[in-house]
């Protein structure tokens, strides 16, 4: 799950001297490993479901390598792009405070980085401490390349609850059988929805329920007594997710970087692009007289039944080395059915913020810009001398206030940087163009959207609040949307409509979760706060990647403070050129 290729002699001195500079330390699960990486993106053969095929991986591993580093650190990636296609890579979660530049969605704050190409990324981590993960940001790439990105507490600081014995990332992800890129260039082409994924999979694997999946089933190996840190990451493209163990319950502590009061389940709900630290209690009986081996599992939760959808079951074994073998196959979990919304429900009511002397919360109580944002699946026309596979012969489209944001091809951050004329509109809505009764169905000539790229502008250190709305057009379903450079408190969710003189009486200023994807429910809404203090160009996108392809996104651009700290940072000259 990690590892560090090795690089020529020049090239590491020359990096060693640029870890030097920003002042690094080494990681505390990797003393002796400097903390930077070396990153080979290329072709590599895999075979899942009896079936070989060519992925882009990174340094050969699907997943890919796990990032060590402790809060505050620094670290560089040198990313060697040997595949035949254009690429980014994103750090999801990271603030990346004043450093918009590497922060990596494509056409938005970097031009991608040209097959034969490398571009160096410079990651500054803040108050960030927990379980982050890094993937692709362009196209249908973060399918196969991504990864986990661990960040331990500093020196001299510690974990608020007991320190456990090992810890491991459990990566949640879909398989596909036919080529991801063959996959968005035909939704591209005919405007009709994405396949379904053949396989669901825990660390890169089907599970031991697949054919030819058995020997390469993930195995974690337990000892009885003793206490294990699951660092569980939803990295799937279409599937919020539920998880969990056999015989054992989950405690957990913590949810996209920052810790929570700890709370104990049977099983977690997970969007894509969300992480959940949950500690494990290896306390099943060793004696023979019962199991040895307990499957993990994870299972799809769908929110919308119009859409097809892959329910299928991701296994993995936790073992006791400490135990008989047993003879019998591996006890299953209970898991929540695929469209058990009252289960998803009650698991994210739980998630509160630690809220201690290390650890407070400032959750701002007064709001400078507040924005009502609808969600929607849309259509579009069909073009002339166009085959269109959509509904009633239309492409798909998504929006937000109804807005379907059409990327541009010299990036959002150059374009603000350099000012640039007609690559944005300044004028993103505050609000829906139009209000209706928004999580009902409507005819279908009510779909339609426009395209168009619509920025948000704030000015530096303003509060803003976002309801995050869902709405019935073609189809109510659950959002996890994802804000890049901050976290922010979720403050309130509910179902139906939002109701501005009632439902902010309701909101949690106490103890919000703090995090950085959020899950609007179903036919429901979900309200964000955060404080723009990070200057610079970030992206704000449904974590669905068919969503975001088809334009459920938009830019907050955020403007610079007065004082050199709180303005951005300078364009660094080795940006990749568009």
């Amino acid at each position: 799950m990690g590892g560090v290729a090795k690089m020529p002699a020049g090239l590491c001195w020359l990096l060693l001297g640029v870890v030097l500079a920003f002042g690094v330390a080494a990681s505390p699960a990797q003393a002796s490993r400097a903390n930077h990486y070396d990153f080979f993106i290329k072709e590599t053969k895999v075979t899942r479901l009896c079936h070989e095929k060519t992925v882009l991986a990174v340094n050969g591993q699907f997943p890919g390598p796990t990032i060590y580093a402790r809060a505050g650190d620094v670290v560089v990636v040198n990313v060697y792009n040997q595949g035949n296609k254009n690429i980014t890579l994103h750090w999801h979660g990271v603030d990346q405070p004043r450093n918009p530049w590497f922060d990596g969605p494509e056409y938005i704050t970097q031009c991608p980085i040209q097959p034969g190409a490398n571009f160096t990324y410079r990651i500054i981590f803040s108050e960030e401490e927990g379980t982050l993960w890094w993937h692709a940001h362009s196209d249908f790439d973060r399918a196969t390349v991504h990864g986990a990105i661990i960040i331990h507490p500093k020196r001299g600081s510690a974990y608020p609850y007991t320190k456990p014995h090992k810890e491991m990332p459990i990566i949640l992800g879909e398989w596909w059988n036919v080529d991801v890129e063959q996959l968005l260039e035909a939704t591209k082409r005919t405007g009709s929805d994405v396949n379904i994924s053949d396989a669901n999979t825990i660390n890169g694997q089907p599970g031991d329920l697949f054919p030819c999946s058995k020997n390469g089933t993930f195995r974690m190996p337990v000892e009885h007594g003793k206490t294990y840190l699951l660092r569980i990451i939803n990295a799937g493209l279409t599937n919020e997710m539920f998880f969990g163990v056999a015989g054992h319950r989950l405690t957990v502590v913590g949810t996209d970087g920052r810790y929570l009061k700890p709370f104990t389940v049977d099983h977690i709900m997970i969007s894509p692009g969300q992480t959940m630290n949950a500690l494990l209690e290896a306390d099943r009986a060793t004696d023979g007289s019962g199991n040895s081996r307990y499957y993990m599992a994870a299972r799809t939760f769908e929110t919308n039944p119009q859409l097809r959808v892959n329910n299928s079951t991701a296994t993995a074994i936790l073992e006791y080395t400490d135990a008989p073998p047993s003879a019998g196959p591996p006890d299953f979990p209970s898991l929540p059915a695929v469209y058990d919304i009252a289960a998803a429900t009650a698991y994210t009511a739980q998630l509160r913020s630690l809220v201690t002397k290390d650890h407070p919360v400032d959750v701002p109580t007064h709001v400078d810009e507040h924005m009502l944002v609808t969600i929607a699946v849309n259509l579009l026309p069909c073009g002339a001398n166009e085959t269109c596979e959509g509904p009633r012969g239309n492409r798909l489209a998504a929006s937000l206030n109804n807005v379907s944001f059409a990327t541009p091809s010299v990036d959002v951050l150059d374009a603000y940087y350099y000012s640039i004329r007609g690559v944005y509109e300044p004028d993103f809505p505050n609000k829906p163009p139009f209000f209706f009764n928004f999580t009902d169905s409507l005819p279908l000539e009510l779909s339609f959207t426009k395209r168009g790229t619509k920025v948000k502008v704030v000015e530096y250190g303003a509060v803003v609040e976002v309801v995050f709305q869902d709405t019935g057009i073609l189809g109510a379903e659950s959002h996890p949307m994802h804000l890049h450079g901050f976290s922010f408190y979720v403050v309130g969710r509910g179902f139906g409509i939002f109701d501005n003189n009632t439902d902010p009486t309701t909101y949690n200023l106490v103890d919000p979760p703090y995090q950085n994807t959020v899950s609007v429910p179903r036919a429901g809404w979900a309200a964000i706060r955060f404080r723009a203090a990070n200057p610079g160009v970030w992206f704000m996108h449904c974590h669905f990647d068919r969503h975001m392809v088809w334009g459920m996104d938009t830019v907050f651009i955020v403007k610079n403070g007065k004082t050199p700290d709180a303005q951005m940072m300078p364009r660094p000259s080795t940006m990749p050129k568009c």
